[in-house]
């Protein structure tokens, strides 16, 4: 039986246009969404055509000029400079037909030494994307994606993403916020570098500390021979060596320091990476541990850097992790306690967070 307003008894009308808008409400978030990650594309191209690198600095450019700055087809180039515009990326001036990228703006996108750059987090993507069908297949078999199932642009990508981070702090506020190892270092010290992928963390180390002796550790061989090729390049290999080797078993002994930077949650046996640790150790030696800033309160990681972090774990972290078979595979937001009472398992029971940002925590832990 209707109302006279024409509506059945128990319907609360409010209540249905109140769901509606919050319907409308999600299905904008979720188009924004697919927006961004559409756009993520251009980015790439951008950065890997070095679109960016062209207009840094450079003022108002036309399209035109810009295509003949890069050696790329102008046709493009405006479709492209169109998708910049509608992002925010670059900002266009209708009266000249000019289009122009921010210098704050060039600081995150174009220049790889600043401590701002996130465009390799773009380069990444081609091969996050890639994997979606072994990733469909591993949701239902409950294996692994191995790292280096991967294509080369999630290593790459990788590096790239990190590199500048490390640059801005690994010196003058991770190692310096070591009790005693930055005098050590300059004396001359043994360093190891686990999971060191392209060895710029490696490598960074050894530009700061020329008395020092440094040996990178990956299990990736393509990577390691990125990294010798680089230290070549750079003149360090006077000082620096990588080596292909597990976290669980790499070679050596009393090393001052023992590095792990963003991988150690990767492995499937953090544990025995850090009882190996442990025992590679000198008497009074240290292990610097990073690890993403993520939380195991899902709730808390509703935050741009958390959701990045959550989502690069189902893609990568985790699927690494299953693939090595190993009793624990942890994801990238496990937290701190999880780590440290891996890491008391290990015999290392001396545990300290010494650094923190909004991407990484930073832990000096020793015996």
């Amino acid at each position: 039986m209707a109302t006279s307003a024409g509506v059945a008894p128990g319907f609360d009308l409010g209540t249905r246009r109140a769901d509606e808008e919050r319907v409308t409400e999600f299905l904008e978030r979720v188009i924004t969404d697919g927006g961004a990650a559409a756009a993520g594309l251009c980015t790439s191209l951008g950065e890997r055509l070095g679109l960016y690198t062209a207009m840094a600095g450079a003022g108002p450019l036309s399209s035109t000029r810009l295509a003949t700055r890069t050696g790329l087809v102008e046709r493009y180039v405006r479709e492209w400079l169109a998708a910049q515009v509608a992002g925010e990326y670059v900002t266009y001036t209708p009266g000249t037909d000019t289009y122009e990228l921010p210098d704050a703006h060039a600081a995150v996108l174009a220049d790889p030494g600043s401590p701002h750059y996130a465009a390799g987090f773009f380069t990444m993507l081609q091969a996050l994307y890639a994997t979606e069908d072994a990733l469909l297949d591993a949701f239902r078999s409950g294996a692994g994606v191995g790292w280096a199932d991967h294509d080369p642009a999630l290593f790459a990508g990788t590096a790239k993403f990190f590199r500048p981070g490390y640059t801005a702090a690994l010196v003058p506020e991770w190692l310096a916020a070591l009790d005693g190892v930055v005098d050590k270092m300059e004396r001359g010290a043994r360093v190891a570098d686990v999971g060191c992928g392209f060895g710029y963390s490696t490598m960074l180390m050894a530009r700061a500390f020329p008395a020092s002796r440094f040996h990178g550790f990956d299990f990736h061989r393509p990577s390691v021979r990125t990294a010798r090729r680089i230290a070549a390049e750079q003149g360090l290999t006077d000082r620096v060596r990588f080596d292909v080797a597990n976290a669980q078993d790499f070679p050596g002994k009393n090393f001052d320091l023992i590095t792990f930077f963003d991988c150690l949650h990767d492995t499937g046996d953090p544990g025995g990476a850090l009882r190996c640790a442990e025992q590679a150790l000198d008497d009074d030696g240290v292990c610097l541990i990073v690890e993403p800033n993520g939380s195991p309160d899902v709730r808390e990681n509703a935050t741009p850097v958390g959701r990045a972090l959550t989502a690069a774990s189902v893609a990568v972290c985790l699927p690494t992790a299953l693939a090595q078979h190993g009793p624990q595979a942890l994801g990238n937001h496990a937290g701190e306690e999880a780590m440290r009472t891996i890491a008391a398992g290990a015999g290392l029971r001396h545990w300290k967070l010494v650094a923190e940002n909004p991407v990484n925590r930073v832990y000096a832990v020793g015996r």
